[in-house]
């Protein structure tokens, strides 16, 4: 027997425990809405239950990996749940990936099965027959999902059906260890290659708890998900809105006009995402104007809430909050929280203060403002350090990575690669990135993942990829390039050359021909593009 299992006063900490609790205490309450279906937790359970035994059955080995490539439909939500109760790691993969992009991620993180949402068929399609470790397809066959050729690959299993033919009982929990992996997740890396971010049940667990106490999940808590589930697993929502009792309303495309018809007729009180999706709801608001009857909490990620959008917000009834984080801490590892005297402040004033990235979470550990030797900053809101963490929701490493592990966790702290100073009252503000990730949107691109492409088009000698500021997005890329001697070239010919080989949100928002800034030895100066698009802001990120 495993001693931890031993223990009379200890039992390893899995966010699968928190299901269990949720559907026993709370059998009839509504776990999932979606369109005109609604499930209670009691049959939320036993889908996640015959999932599990149907994987098991199947033959998913302990520690399997099984891929997810679904928008935000139920299914997700189940996954999340199914697959670690099968013994197996949830691969969330990006909906937003192109083919190439998904077809590395499969064959990296040794994906064993695949569950697919018919609408995304097309990513996959022609990659599948590249991923030699995949045995196992399942389909969602949702009528939501628009118009269907008629393709499946070949062997494929229905969603519905491998459900109705497993068992319905609910296993033991099989985690003896909860420092064992429970998900991958793949972000974009500094080399442009995507890195698998591990998760562990212990974090996944001490995540989900923090969720809970930042945002006041129960089960009164009505969650609009318009926050992508890939995402960090939604930020560990995926497991903490059902483990806490709250009702999960699915949306599988966000748009503004059904996110504001499901608010005022579910009741929705919480939801998360990227300051775009606030913007969403504050724009319809601008041509049909309204105002939520009840007050809805949002939080906020990616970039900080300029005074108009939390103007907006206000207006609708809607209180956001700015949160930060990385992939590599589980999602959200800070939160902006509001002090007292800060609600009696001006628009603007108060926006300031909302402006940065605030304080550690309940259950983050340690996080800290440092100097290149591993000494903390002074408080003074002008010396610029590192972000760093080290706690309980920092990653447990990089899949099949030891040495991006290794340089990443130096120095006895995880480095964020954010630039930021340490306000008096202990706040941290993040003023510009030490690596090439632009964030638009809340996606993180790699600079040179973009540049690599770039150097791939024949008529192209050099490229160089910075971030310029956008309304919408936070943040966008822009490529400066240098035609090969003799060579032509155009704006929309260089874009539709990144279209054909990056997912579309990577591609040049703008493409500006000239030679490249150089050092005396020949590096690119991208500092001094990034100047030029920053206009010497002191601030160089917003995405």
């Amino acid at each position: 027997m495993n001693p931890i299992m031993s223990r009379v006063n200890r039992i390893p900490l899995t966010p699968l425990s928190l299901l269990e609790r949720t559907a026993r205490v709370f059998p009839s309450r509504t776990a999932t809405v979606y369109g005109e279906t609604r499930r209670t937790f009691a049959e939320f359970q036993e889908r996640v239950a015959r999932l599990a035994n149907g994987l098991a059955a199947w033959g998913l080995s302990q520690g399997g990996r099984v891929a997810v490539l679904a928008p935000n439909v139920p299914l997700v939500l189940e996954a999340h749940y199914g697959i670690p109760w099968a013994g197996g790691v949830i691969v969330a993969v990006n909906t937003r990936l192109n083919s190439q992009e998904v077809g590395y991620i499969l064959e990296h993180s040794g994906a064993e099965a695949l569950l697919v949402d018919r609408g995304l068929l097309e990513i996959v399609r022609p990659v599948l027959g590249n991923i030699p470790g995949l045995k196992l397809v399942i389909v969602s066959e949702d009528p939501a999902a628009g118009p269907d050729d008629g393709w499946r690959p070949e062997g494929a299993r229905d969603y519905e059906a491998f459900l109705a033919g497993a068992d319905p009982a609910l296993p033991a929990i099989p985690v003896s260890d909860e420092g064992a992996t429970i998900a991958i997740n793949y972000t974009s890396g500094t080399t442009g290659s995507p890195k698998g971010v591990m998760y562990s049940h212990r974090g996944a667990m001490l995540n989900a708890i923090s969720d809970a106490l930042q945002h006041g999940l129960s089960p009164a808590t009505v969650y609009l998900w318009t926050l992508p589930m890939f995402h960090c697993n939604g930020w560990c929502f995926s497991w903490a809105a059902p483990g806490l009792g709250a009702t999960s309303v699915c949306l599988r495309q966000v748009e503004p006009h059904a996110m504001r018809t499901l608010i005022e007729q579910e009741g929705v009180n919480l939801f998360c995402g990227a300051p775009i999706v606030l913007q969403m709801l504050a724009s319809l608001a601008e041509k049909e104007p309204f105002r939520f009857g009840h007050t809805v909490r949002a939080g906020t990620g990616g970039a900080p809430p300029s005074p108009t959008l939390l103007a907006a917000m206000r207006a609708l009834n809607v209180d956001s909050i700015h949160l930060y984080g990385l992939t590599e801490t589980y999602g959200p590892i800070t939160i902006c929280e509001v002090q007292e005297e800060w609600l009696g402040l001006s628009v603007e004033a108060f926006a300031e203060q909302m402006a940065r990235q605030g304080v550690g979470h309940h259950m983050a550990g340690e996080l800290a403002v440092l100097d290149a030797q591993h000494r903390p900053v002074p408080a003074d809101a002008q010396t610029m350090g590192e972000i760093c963490m080290r706690g309980h929701t920092v990653m447990e490493g990089y899949y099949r990575d030891e040495e991006a592990t290794a340089h990443a966790f130096r120095g006895g702290w995880f480095h964020s690669g954010d630039l930021a100073v340490l306000h008096p009252d202990g706040y941290v503000e993040v003023r510009d990135r030490s690596k090439d990730i632009i964030i638009s949107g809340g996606e993180n691109i790699s600079t040179i993942e973009v540049e690599n492409t770039l150097a791939a088009h024949p008529d192209i000698a050099e490229a160089a990829v910075v971030s310029r500021p956008d309304e919408r997005w936070g943040e966008v890329p822009v490529a400066f390039v240098h035609p090969k001697p003799g060579k032509s070239l155009d704006e929309a010919g260089v874009k539709e050359f990144c279209r054909e080989r990056l997912a579309h949100f990577k591609c040049p928002h703008t493409v500006i021909f000239e030679p490249l800034p150089r050092t005396s030895t020949g590096k690119v100066q991208k500092f001094a593009l990034r100047e030029r698009m920053w206009g010497g802001q002191a601030k160089k990120v917003q995405g």
